[in-house]
């Protein structure tokens, strides 16, 4: 008998047997208003967005979607978006926002499922029941996965980390201008703006 493991922020359900799901399973998932996502085969349930990070997150994704649109450099998906990040167990994240480039959409195509891979660029807003080992292991899962940048946006703090790898990271606040560089070329936006 199979036994299949459910994880969400604040309990787990006890399996003898762990059986492994796969990112197929999750898209099979019911609509039952909680986001999820599939962490080597488990799945982590997420509760709605509060208000704040809702803000937050239409505020980057407004940005980025604008200048992207304008400039036709691919695409910019919301929150709701899944990334095939490994297999075998299996791992779907969906950042709070992502950018992958028209070169990589013409390569692959737009799927009806998953994105097989890292985007471009993954943006993560931290929400107050996300700890910092948290939105670390997101980081280094984007990363390690191949996407080459990563923002980190702290509403407590006003700040955004911009990280390329483990070791490069950069931290904005207040003036300081958020830009793409090589990922998203050309694209700037005040720290402070995110934040009003």
């Amino acid at each position: 008998m199979e036994n299949r493991q459910y994880k969400n922020n604040r309990s787990e359900t006890p399996s003898a047997q762990l059986t492994l799901l796969t990112a197929e399973d999750l898209l099979k998932q019911t609509d039952d208003g909680y986001r999820y996502e599939l962490v080597k085969g488990v799945i982590h349930r997420m509760p709605p967005s509060g208000f704040e990070h809702g803000i937050r997150t239409i505020k980057i994704g407004k940005h980025l979607d604008v200048y992207v649109e304008k400039h036709q450099l691919g695409y910019v998906c919301g929150a709701e978006t899944g990334f095939k990040l490994s297999q075998n167990p299996d791992t779907v994240r969906a950042p709070d926002a992502a950018f992958v480039c028209q070169a990589a959409i013409d390569e692959k195509g737009i799927p009806k499922g998953f994105w097989e891979g890292a985007p471009d660029l993954a943006v993560e807003v931290i929400s107050p029941s996300d700890t910092y080992t948290e939105v670390e292991e997101k980081v280094d899962e984007w990363l390690n996965a191949g996407c080459a940048m990563v923002w980190v946006i702290n509403p407590r703090r006003e700040t955004v980390e911009v990280y390329r790898s483990p070791d490069d990271i950069i931290v904005l606040r207040g003036e300081d201008i958020l830009d793409g560089g090589d990922v998203l070329e050309g694209f700037q936006c005040s720290v402070r703006d995110l934040f009003v």
